[in-house]
This record gives structure tokens, C-alpha cells and sequence, in this order.
């Protein structure tokens, strides 16, 4: 026998036993028998896949996100995660305008969209996989009188309904008097006009950044709560993300060339 086919215990499937690797990078394909990994109960029929799980215990360094502290073994999954910064869906439903950032969310999807819709709605043509999904859905009709004629969204009172219209109409009737802009909501109006008064009625109390909206003041807190795991080790510094990291580092860099 040669020296792979040595290295390489195989035994067929359905054994209690499962093979030995005496080499983590020698392995042999043989059809209708497992690959097991030496090191962990990991087995497989696939040698790409064997390849690709031994790779955690070689040491080879992961595939890192630039945009966050993410690292991958695989090209394929990191592709996959930088759309969840980009924004990009490349994978699209057939039946329906849906698109997904991965392959497997489509396939989820996709058996969704074409399971069995034993529930229906009473009170229109609407039906649903789930019971919940039902329930969730009735709470529109009874949620409120008032219909818009063009979403069909339901409102409890009169002049819900009227403001919402005006995202539909593109009516703004609430105008800026220092500048071209205007509004449909006032309260849109009101946080505009603090850009030109200047005034930032939301307080952080952890620091003195102030912000002319709440959403502001939300986003900004996260920095104070969220874990700093990475550390700089010229300085007290620390950052949540990796990223933020390294740009610091640059800094001690220029300063001690």
C-alpha cells in the first residue's frame, strides 16, 4: 500500500468506529466511506469538506471583515457577510420582488413562500402558513376604523389617517421659515429647525455630546455601553471594533517612525 493509503484508516459507514487520520493533510477519497478528523469527532464522506474543517486546527489565520471585527475560514462566508454591509442581494425570489444576501436565505424563503396556507383571513383574500401569522394579520382590521385608501394601512383616529396621507400625496404643509424646506409631519418640521437655532435638547450623561434628535442620542450611547474589546498597547486606548483599532495604532506610528 502507499504511504496516503497507510496514513489513512477509512472504515465504511455505519461502523461504530470511525477513521484515524495519522496525518491531518493526508487524506484518501473513497466513495462510500467516512473521513474523520483526528483531532475532533468531526466526520465527513467529502474531502473538500475534511480539507476545509482541518484548516481550523492548522492554524491558518481566518479571513478577517475590514468593516468589523467578523473573521471567516472561507472566502465564501466572508463574501457572504460583507453584504450585510453593503446592502448587496444578489439572490432573488422567481415568484415574488423578495431578494437575499445569501443563497441559503433564499432557499428558506422560497419553501416558505410555497408551503401550505391553511389559515385565512375572514375579512379579505389574505392567508398564512401560521396561526400566529393570522392572528398577527386580524389585529389590522381591528386595529382601527379609519383606512387609507391608498395602502389600505388602518387608523384609530381621523387625523392619524390625514398625516399619513401626506406620505402618499407628497403634501408638506409645514414649511421652514429660514429655509426652502418643508414637511408633511410638524414634528419633522421642529427637529429641522434645531439646525438653524442650534439647539440639541438631548444630552448624553456619560459626556458632553448633545444631539437635535432623540435617534441621535441613541445611536451615540452605544459607544458608552457596548464592550471596548481591542486594546491599544501604546496607550489606555480601547475600541469596540478592530478597525477602529488599527486606524488609532497608524497614529503611534507616525509619531515614532
Amino acid at each position: 500500500a502507499s504511504a496516503t493509503q497507510t496514513d489513512l484508516q477509512v472504515v465504511p459507514l455505519g461502523s461504530l468506529s470511525f477513521a484515524s487520520l495519522e496525518q491531518s493533510s493526508s487524506l484518501v477519497s473513497v466513495r462510500g466511506r467516512l473521513h474523520s478528523c483526528q483531532q475532533c469527532t468531526y466526520v465527513t464522506l467529502d474531502k473538500s469538506s475534511m480539507n476545509r474543517h482541518l484548516q481550523k486546527h492548522m492554524g491558518k489565520p481566518p479571513l478577517e471583515c475590514h468593516l468589523c471585527p467578523a473573521s471567516f475560514i472561507s472566502n465564501s462566508k466572508l463574501e457572504a457577510h460583507l453584504r450585510t454591509h453593503t446592502g448587496e442581494r444578489p439572490f432573488s425570489c422567481v415568484q415574488c420582488n423578495a431578494s437575499f444576501a445569501t443563497k441559503s436565505t433564499l432557499n428558506a424563503h422560497m419553501q416558505w413562500s410555497t408551503a401550505k396556507r391553511s389559515f385565512s383571513c375572514a375579512q379579505c383574500n389574505a392567508s398564512f402558513v401560521m396561526k400566529c401569522s393570522l392572528n398577527q394579520h386580524m389585529r389590522k382590521h381591528n386595529r382601527g376604523p379609519f383606512i387609507c385608501d391608498y395602502c389600505s394601512a388602518p387608523f384609530v383616529q381621523k387625523n392619524y389617517l390625514f398625516k399619513h396621507i401626506r406620505l402618499h400625496t407628497g403634501e408638506r404643509p409645514f414649511s421652514c421659515v429660514h429655509c426652502s424646506a418643508s414637511f408633511a409631519m410638524k414634528n419633522y418640521l421642529v427637529e429641522h429647525m434645531r439646525n438653524h437655532t442650534g439647539e440639541r435638547p438631548f444630552s448624553c450623561v456619560h459626556c458632553n455630546e448633545s444631539f437635535t434628535r432623540r435617534a441621535g442620542l441613541r445611536k451615540h450611547m452605544k459607544i458608552h455601553t457596548r464592550k471596548c474589546a481591542f486594546s491599544c498597547i501604546h496607550c489606555n486606548a480601547s475600541f469596540p471594533k478592530k478597525h477602529s483599532l488599527d486606524k488609532h495604532i497608524r497614529i503611534h506610528s507616525e509619531e515614532h517612525p
